[in-house]
């Protein structure tokens, strides 16, 4: 299991254009039979800040969400709302172990 945190900084005047965009890919990306979660997160004290919680089976299922048409359509709206380029951690699994997801 592999589990991806990206960092995420709208230009504030794109908030909710922003909020709508990754939410609209979540849901297409939570179908996906590699994804086990797809969690959209806004930073209560700064508005603008968003933490996408992205957790995949294996690396096949990263590699098969960044080819389907949800992800190059979120790129395309939400790419050019950011204030700055989006980061991102790598995490692995430890507890509880994958077969308790």
């Amino acid at each position: 299991m592999i589990i991806v945190h990206v960092y995420l900084h709208s230009k504030p005047d794109l908030i909710d254009a922003f909020k709508e965009a990754n939410i609209t890919n979540a849901k297409s990306s939570i179908k996906e039979p590699g994804i086990l979660r797809f969690d959209v997160l806004q930073q209560d004290d700064d508005p603008s800040r968003f933490l996408l919680v992205e957790v995949y089976k294996d690396e096949k299922a990263i590699a098969q969400h960044k080819e389907t048409a949800h992800y190059a359509q979120w790129v395309k709206n939400a790419e050019p709302m950011l204030a700055e380029p989006r980061t991102k951690i790598i995490y692995k699994n430890i507890f509880p172990d994958d077969k308790n997801w």
